[in-house]
């Protein structure tokens, strides 16, 4: 592990609904465009659900059209941390996890061609985020 936030399997379980734990504790997805937040505008800031850590800006959500909020970087590089995801054959991936807790957010893609300055597509799980508004 060694994380700066752990618990148990059953502190988990008991902090989150059957969904969340599912997505953030076993790599989950949920089903596209279902998510609360993929077609939201609202300005704020993005955290991890599982642990509250600041992960994303609205400033650098973007409209992908892929059915789950897309961003083009995280708010601090140190926020999330990739490991290499081969759990699909022939098709070799970027786990997206949160860097405090190491709860599984989704995938990052890159190359895709979005109009972004990092040419980076932040794929995340509405369920596996939350959003608290900022006036702005």
């Amino acid at each position: 592990m060694g994380y700066k936030v752990e618990k148990s399997d059953e502190e988990w379980r008991s902090e989150l609904t059957p969904e969340e734990y599912h997505v953030l504790r076993e790599a989950g997805t949920e089903r596209p465009f279902t998510g609360e937040y993929n077609e939201t505008k609202t300005v704020g800031i993005y955290t991890c659900r599982g642990c509250g850590t600041e992960l994303f800006r609205s400033g650098t959500k973007f409209e992908s059209h892929c059915g789950w909020p897309s961003f083009y970087d995280p708010a601090d590089s140190d926020a999330v941390e990739l490991l290499p995801d081969n759990s699909l054959p022939g098709r070799p991936r970027t786990e997206v996890r949160c860097a405090t807790c190491g709860g599984h957010l989704g995938h990052v893609f890159e190359g895709e061609g979005y109009d972004t300055p990092t040419d980076q597509r932040y794929c995340i799980n509405s369920i596996a985020i939350r959003l608290e508004p900022v006036e702005g």
